[in-house]
């Protein structure tokens, strides 16, 4: 009845409405994606050629650094993690932001590399202080219900020995020596 109902279920039973969609959504994307072929992207200008512009335009491309009392835009010295002060000073360079000097992103992120250095080894050290905690609390509590299973069974046994006692001493086999052999009667 199913099957007369809605005509996108085959004779198994199985729905092909998403397959379908999913197929035609592939095939789609396939040829858009071939048919669109990369355009080559202009070559960068050079960093010297953007001296006497303005920050902005000379940090359009990474590999430039900004020098600001020079107005200079120069290749950034990628020899040297930092450029030499002969190039410019720390104070005066800027690289990837106009508005911040590369001497204070330098501080900044060895603060922050330090702040977070830091807050992994007190994480480390408080998980590793906690779980050493647990496992003596979890060792205490095993310990305290190991002695009350003791107890317990030290309280059967010594019950079960009164109940035998009893037995004996009901049949006339009472020892007096609980180590002496019975005699046969």
């Amino acid at each position: 009845m199913q099957s007369e109902v809605c005509g996108c279920f085959t004779m198994s039973g199985v729905y092909r409405a998403p397959a379908f969609v999913f197929a035609l959504l592939f095939y789609g994307v396939f040829l858009t994606t071939k048919a669109q072929t990369p355009t080559p992207s202009p070559a960068p200008t050079p960093c010297a050629l953007r001296s006497n512009t303005s920050c902005a335009e000379c940090l359009e491309n990474v590999t430039c650094l900004w020098c600001t009392p020079t107005k200079q835009c120069m290749d950034y010295p990628v020899r040297n993690i930092l450029p030499p002060s002969s190039v410019c000073p720390l104070n005066d360079a800027r690289w990837g932001l106009c508005w911040v000097d590369l001497q204070i992103l330098i501080i900044t992120m060895s603060v922050v590399g330090g702040v977070i250095i830091i807050g992994l080894c007190v994480c480390c050290f408080c998980c590793c202080k906690c779980e050493r905690i647990g496992n003596k609390r979890e060792e205490v509590q095993v310990e305290r219900q190991t002695r009350a299973r003791n107890s317990r069974q030290k309280a059967k046994r010594t019950e079960m020995q009164l109940r035998h006692d009893e037995i004996r001493q009901k049949y006339g086999m009472a020892k007096d020596n609980p180590y002496a052999r019975m005699n046969d009667h």
